[in-house]
């Protein structure tokens, strides 16, 4: 059963037609008083909750209500309505334990879809108690490990993977984010249709809206022809937002606005696209921090982290390292055409003391460059130390000026045209030796107004 908490009899009933049509039982309550005297009778499955009420426009009345709804049962969910002006209300309500918000007029889709989401998490349990029985029911094979926090993950990912629900990934670089956002789609029931990457940090803010929702012919200059959006490839699917904190403010609006209402308008269109995506985030960064120094919305921040999964960095799992380089091993071989390669025991032991702060993209550059030189099938300790210490040799030798003699975005300009100089204006190589995208590099050109005329790569 599900609650309609309203002042307004027009929208109770609007709501209540819907849902029943939709398969749900529904309740109405038109005070906060009449809410709570039914919930005290019967405790409902779900609520969907107006934030104001004639009495009141403040949204005090409503959060009053929300209080006292937790007191009853804590776990019960709760979606707030609420329109533009009180999201920062909105924002309130979930800090003080509502699920969702939807914003008035609402999609009548995106709705019953956010209610079902809620509804699932709530039914869904999963518990396994090992990797060989989750791997028998779900896929995956990509991801390396038995380490008690990586087995807690996967079956978070076993019991969301089947709702809509929006995931926040946390973890540092090289920590397998995208993996995840992976194999939550691959466990998903959108798994044969899209998976879109899409990587913030390489979209500048100039070409936000063409590379997400799209242009349509004369749009801007050189807008030769209708292009396809991210979103509109998603359609369906799974859209992976990767390095979102890098998103800038003005875009963080344009995104928040299409996975507020889940409609959007293609550049220089002026007719509005539904879509139906799932959307999974990812970033090295601590949004929470970003929030408190206003530089990342709050309530874009509460609208992608329904379900916030933390990956563990490679020290704090090190016994996965032995399965991971026998992985990187057993794949290498074939690639390579040398069935014989091995690691010696006493090197992966070595391996397994390392601080490794690129975490498992590092270890699996190591193992690979060391196969590349190694004369010898089995790689030992010293095969391993010679590129660390090349590695380490070379950071030593890099000068930085002294503190106070240049800002991080003078030394920045410095280093792109260094690296646009050195490699002759090949966009790839320069961004490449960056550790850049080729679109992360385009945008720091444009910031900075650097000058090039780019050469064929």
């Amino acid at each position: 059963m599900i609650l309609i908490v309203d002042d307004d009899v027009a929208v109770r009933t609007s709501l209540e037609l819907l849902l029943t049509g939709a398969g749900f039982s529904v309740l109405t309550a038109d005070s906060p008083t009449d809410a709570i005297s039914i919930i005290n009778q019967r405790v409902p499955q779900l609520i969907l909750l107006d934030l104001n009420f004639s009495i009141d426009t403040s949204g005090n009345e409503g959060m009053e209500l929300l209080k006292d709804i937790k007191k009853i049962d804590e776990k019960v969910p709760v979606i707030l309505i609420t329109g533009w002006a009180s999201i920062e209300l909105a924002v309130k309500g979930i800090k003080l334990g509502a699920n969702d918000f939807i914003n008035k007029p609402w999609n009548n889709e995106y709705l019953i879809q956010s209610i079902s989401t809620l509804l699932d998490l709530q039914s869904t349990k999963v518990k396994h108690t090992s990797r060989s029985q989750l791997d028998d029911e779900f896929a995956f094979h990509q991801i390396i490990g038995v380490d008690s926090e990586m087995l807690r993950i996967l079956e978070t990912i076993a019991q969301v993977a089947a709702t809509d629900a929006s995931v926040l990934i946390l973890g540092e670089s090289g920590t397998g984010k995208e993996l995840i956002a992976e194999a939550i789609h691959e466990n998903s029931l959108r798994r044969n249709k899209p998976f879109v990457k899409v990587n913030l940090g390489g979209v500048s803010s100039s070409l936000f809206e063409s590379e997400m929702f799209g242009h349509v012919r004369g749009a801007f200059t050189d807008a030769r022809f209708d292009r396809i959006g991210r979103f509109e490839m998603a359609d369906k699917g799974t859209i992976f937002l990767d390095e979102i904190g890098e998103l800038e403010r003005g875009s963080q609006v344009k995104l928040l606005r299409v996975l507020q209402d889940r409609t959007y308008e293609a550049l220089g269109s002026s007719s509005g696209k539904n879509v139906d995506i799932r959307v999974v985030c990812a970033t090295n960064k601590d949004l929470f921090e970003m929030v408190a120094m206003d530089t990342f919305r709050e309530d874009l921040l509460y609208r992608i982290n329904l379900i916030t999964i933390r990956l563990p960095s490679l020290r704090e799992r090190k016994g996965d390292i032995p399965l991971l380089v026998n992985f990187f091993m057993t794949n290498l071989k074939e690639i390579y055409n040398r069935p014989g390669l091995s690691v010696s025991p006493v090197a992966i032991k070595w391996l397994q003391q390392l601080d490794l702060p690129g975490n498992i993209r590092q270890l699996k550059n190591l193992v690979e460059r060391s196969i590349l030189v190694s004369k010898t099938d089995e790689l030992g300790v010293e095969d391993f130390k010679i590129h660390l210490e090349v590695s380490t040799s070379k950071k030593r030798k890099t000068e930085f000026p002294e503190v106070g003699t240049l800002t991080l975005e003078q030394m920045e300009i410095e280093m792109v045209k260094k690296a646009m100089n050195f490699h002759q204006n090949r966009i790839s190589k320069a961004a490449a030796s960056l550790g850049i995208t080729r679109n992360s590099l385009y945008r720091r050109l444009e910031k900075y107004q650097i000058p090039f005329n780019e050469t064929e790569d």
